[in-house]
């Protein structure tokens, strides 16, 4: 996404999250998000819906995997 969009924070701590990103990333109102740390800045991510992640591994092997004791 090559546009720019500011937000201001209110005195309640709020902001509004502009059209055009929202309109982008098909964020609708109710959506829930963390927010994570990274350096001097915070990334927003999207807590996606348990229904939405239904299905999600179907395929993946159970074999083959890399367990902590396998680490060194």
């Amino acid at each position: 996404m090559s546009m720019t969009e500011t937000a201001t924070l209110s005195s309640k701590f709020q902001i509004s999250i502009p059209k055009a990103i929202r309109a982008a990333q098909n964020w609708e109102a109710g959506l829930t998000f963390a927010f994570i740390p990274k350096g001097s800045g915070v990334l927003l991510v999207p807590i996606p819906k348990r229904e939405t992640l239904k299905g999600i591994a179907r395929g993946a092997r159970a074999e083959d995997y890399r367990d902590r004791s396998d680490r060194t």
